[in-house]
């Protein structure tokens, strides 16, 4: 197999791993919008661009709450039928205003105190793979692999976006946690078989049943002490 390095420090195209020989290594998967990167900015000024042009009155947070799932879902949900063209419209605004991410402050030291004590760390996001290298690069952690829509399988509620890194890394599902923000995140681990670690500074709310709760990304740390990964040991 043939690997395509996107950026350094060194976080690979979808269905690429770094660590093939590691599987047994504990891994950590996460989310991007609302775990890694505050993006909120960004996704308000490219949906008030998508107002503006396609002469749209569905808010925002109409938008938001759907996050997590493919765009083209999301569009059907919000009953709009134009859905090539707002995702452009969308899209372009997204680049233009990239310049508003941030992202969560201690959430790079975080990662690499996981990283530090050998645990395999990878992305599961449905921004597309344009968009998602550079926040992923000014994060600065070395993930071992990296999935968006710009690969294959379904998307997230789906299962695939999270057994698929999973694959790309030769782990089993119960050596594997996720941090997500949204419903969509909790159902797609449920689904997966992976246990699931809801990103409180995110945005969104978990769902029952209600499952263990990161009030910021410090708190995550505690993870590092659980294994194997039981229910009800999770923080």
């Amino acid at each position: 197999m043939t690997y395509r390095l996107i950026h350094s420090p060194p976080y690979l195209a979808d269905g690429a791993s770094l660590h093939r020989d590691a599987e047994d290594a504990p891994v950590l998967l996460l989310d991007l919008d609302g775990v890694l990167v505050d993006t909120r900015p960004v996704m308000a000024r490219a949906w008030r661009q998508v107002q503006e042009d396609h002469g749209l009155d569905v808010p925002f947070g109409e938008y938001e709450r759907h996050l997590g799932r493919p765009f083209g879902d999301i569009m059907n949900r919000l009953g709009l039928v134009e859905v090539a063209s707002i995702h452009e419209t969308y899209e372009k605004a997204s680049t233009v205003f990239s310049h508003l991410a941030r992202q969560f402050g201690g959430i790079a030291e975080v990662l690499h105190c996981f990283a530090a004590a050998d645990w395999r760390l990878g992305v599961v996001t449905s921004k597309p793979l344009d968009r998602a290298a550079p926040l992923l690069a000014q994060v600065g952690v070395p993930f071992a692999t990296v999935r968006t829509p710009n690969g294959v399988g379904r998307g997230k509620p789906a299962p695939d976006p999270i057994l698929l890194p999973l694959i790309d890394l030769g782990a089993d599902p119960s050596d594997a946690l996720y941090v997500g923000d949204m419903a969509v995140d909790q159902e797609a681990a449920r689904r997966a078989g992976v246990l699931y670690v809801h990103a409180g500074w995110g945005y969104g709310r978990p769902v029952a049943p209600a499952p263990a709760v990161a009030e910021s990304p410090t708190d995550l740390l505690r993870l590092l002490a659980t294994r194997p990964f039981l229910e009800g040991s999770l923080l």
